[in-house]
């Protein structure tokens, strides 16, 4: 079983921020599936937690990426292994899994100070910035390093190791 001290779910993780509130520390929270780890991903968690003290990331769980249609085999890696190579960045300081097809309910939950999203995001259609802003944070969506996609990875993947 892989753990890790920052994996942790979503009353866990309320608690947790509640005390980090309490000492006055800014909450960052971000989302996504991280299948696959690249370069594009750890910058933009890098630089999401330069935006507060503390980063939450919300994790989908695996029926949560497989109803994102992104394919029958997708997430490659469960949602195990996936928040344990996450939880040994450096920037992230928690992993809170998430069912849902969206983190409306973490984020509801959660109350974050700041609210991130990769720059392939909108502002108006960051799920949660409603309740963000109205409890007076911010919301980014921050440009991606362009070239690294965990659709296109596997994609090459694929096509390189296609039977002939």
């Amino acid at each position: 079983m892989l753990v890790h001290p920052k994996m942790c779910d979503a009353e866990t993780a309320k608690k947790r921020i509640a005390l980090l509130k309490g000492q006055g520390k800014k909450i960052v929270f971000t989302n996504g599936c991280f299948d696959i780890l690249h370069p594009g991903h750890v910058d933009l968690l890098q630089r999401a937690k330069a935006l507060g003290d503390v980063l939450v990331l919300g994790l989908n769980s695996d029926e949560s990426v497989r109803n994102q249609g992104k394919g029958d085999d997708r997430p490659f890696n469960p949602y195990e292994a996936r928040a344990f190579v996450l939880a040994h960045l450096e920037s992230v300081d928690m992993v809170v899994p998430f069912a849902e097809e969206t983190p409306i309910k973490l984020i509801e939950a959660l109350v974050p100070d700041v609210l991130v999203k990769g720059g392939d995001w909108n502002l108006d259609a960051i799920v949660g910035r409603q309740i963000v802003e109205q409890n007076g944070g911010s919301v980014h969506s921050l440009p991606l390093i362009q070239g690294f996609s965990t659709t296109a990875l596997a994609d090459k993947i694929a096509r390189t190791h296609a039977v002939k």
